[in-house]
């Protein structure tokens, strides 16, 4: 008779592995061994993400995994990317790996790797591909966004698929949920249904069944890798450990005030915080010009609002701006250039350029304020404080007297990611590991050594 238990296990949600087997030493040698190991997981899954921090070689892992699909299965691969980013990718896969990317213009006919910007998604043809890789796949935490559903919709049931990116918010069960749904392997809903409760009266808010938490990681572990660096998964740290970040608040005092008259206080309300980010832009701007002005060093300056942005780029000599109503060929060769250490001071904002961007040829950071965006701020750091940067990294927090509440909010925001990071990735890490070791054991190649001989009575008769 079958017990209980027996009945629960049968119920379990497994993803197992529908992809195939590629043994890691025919990889591009180029490659570390977690991340032969890691495409080795991801090809034989079929359908995969991977969240592994920023300079882990989520380029090099996406590369590889498409090259490796079009060769062996002979079927187009498609990578979606950041403006800019695609042709960084581009130049990677030249470079390094001596194959050609072709960048998408039209829906004209395809053979072997593409690539194409987000933005224009709208002018493939999702029927010449049967490969989808997403860099920075992020950009799903925008769950109710037409990006997010015309991704899912276009590349439904392909039979290859990758999610890389650094930050998926662990807190954010929802962007766990829509990349499950784009990896086709559970509907979001049906993922909230099974694992989530509503949290007392909050209906936007979910938080996870106490019974099912346990169940609910190792679910996530079969069908996402995480990883902050090599050794989370038992490799050697040599090499990823990165230089110094030094992290230096500046707090400008301006003489503005909000309260009732009787007690000077900072901007608490929106509408406050806003009045006291555009009435400090000045105040701002005369510090960040003498600091890129007090040495020959290269700057990346961030801005939230078209008014710093402006101002700061009318205020150093020989900075070059980026904003949002510039032309892809503007932002794109400038980006590049600035890669390249052509441009000596860049201005933008971290919307605009804050993902995917190679900087680690500028170790000097201002932001000109703060916005509420942990997200924003991480990745815009990350551009220059990531692996391959030698050199200790500073970071300006260009702040006022008037504009605590937004740095409180930062800092909050910063700890509780921190802490849901560590505890995704000590759960999901403890299944992934026992995966990674036991890939090539269940998936030994049969290696016949004696002819076989069909039986009299099976031969044909002549």
């Amino acid at each position: 008779m079958e017990s209980y238990n027996d009945f629960v296990k049968k119920k379990q949600i497994k993803n197992g592995h529908y992809g195939f087997y590629y043994p890691r030493d025919n990889m591009t040698p180029l490659l570390f061994n977690y991340q032969k190991d890691l495409v080795m997981w991801s090809l034989r899954k079929g359908k995969s993400a991977l969240f592994t921090m920023t300079g882990t070689g989520k380029t090099y892992m996406e590369i590889e995994f498409s090259r490796i699909v079009f060769n062996e299965k002979k079927i187009n691969s498609l990578i979606v990317a950041p403006l800019a980013v695609s042709e960084q990718i581009i130049e990677i896969a030249r470079e390094n790996f001596n194959i050609t990317v072709h960048k998408v213009k039209d829906e004209g006919s395809v053979n072997g790797i593409s690539i194409i910007n987000y933005d224009a998604l709208h002018m493939i043809n999702a029927k010449n591909y049967g490969c989808i890789v997403l860099d920075e796949s992020s950009i799903l935490k925008s769950y109710s966004g037409k990006i997010r559903n015309s991704i899912i919709d276009m590349f439904v049931d392909y039979p290859y698929k990758l999610a890389a990116t650094a930050t998926p918010s662990p807190n954010d069960y929802m962007e766990l949920g829509n990349h499950a749904e784009f990896l086709d392997v559970m509907k979001r809903r049906e993922m909230l249904a099974m694992y989530f409760i509503h949290d007392g009266a909050e209906t936007a808010k979910w938080r996870l069944k106490k019974h099912a938490e346990e169940l609910f990681w190792e679910w996530v572990a079969t069908w996402a890798a995480v990883m902050n660096m090599p050794s989370d998964l038992g490799y050697s740290d040599d090499g990823f450990i990165l230089p110094k970040l030094n992290e230096q608040l500046v707090k400008i005092k301006t003489g503005m005030h909000f309260g009732n008259g009787f007690f000077s206080l900072p901007a608490n309300t929106l509408s406050e915080r806003r009045e006291a980010r555009r009435g400090t832009i000045d105040n701002k701007v005369e510090w960040i010009r003498n600091k890129v002005e007090s040495n020959n060093d290269t700057f990346l300056i961030w801005c939230d609002l078209n008014d710093e942005s402006k101002a700061i780029s009318n205020a150093i000599n020989g900075s070059v701006e980026i904003t949002g109503s510039d032309t892809d060929t503007h932002k794109s060769e400038n980006m590049l250039a600035f890669a390249k250490g052509k441009i000596r001071c860049l201005v933008t904002k971290p919307k605009i350029a804050g993902f995917g961007m190679n900087w680690q040829v500028c170790h000097n950071v201002i932001f000109c304020g703060l916005s509420d965006s942990f997200e924003q701020y991480f990745q815009a750091v990350r551009r220059c404080w990531r692996f391959g940067q030698k050199q200790q990294v500073n970071v300006w927090i260009v702040t006022t007297d008037v504009e605590n509440k937004t740095l409180e909010n930062i800092k909050r925001k910063e700890e509780e990611t921190e802490n849901m990071y560590v505890q995704m990735k000590n759960k999901v890490s403890e299944y992934l590991i026992k995966d990674l070791k036991e890939q090539d054991i269940d998936c030994s190649k049969y290696m016949p050594r004696i002819n076989m001989v069909l039986p009299v009575w099976l031969q044909e008769k002549v």
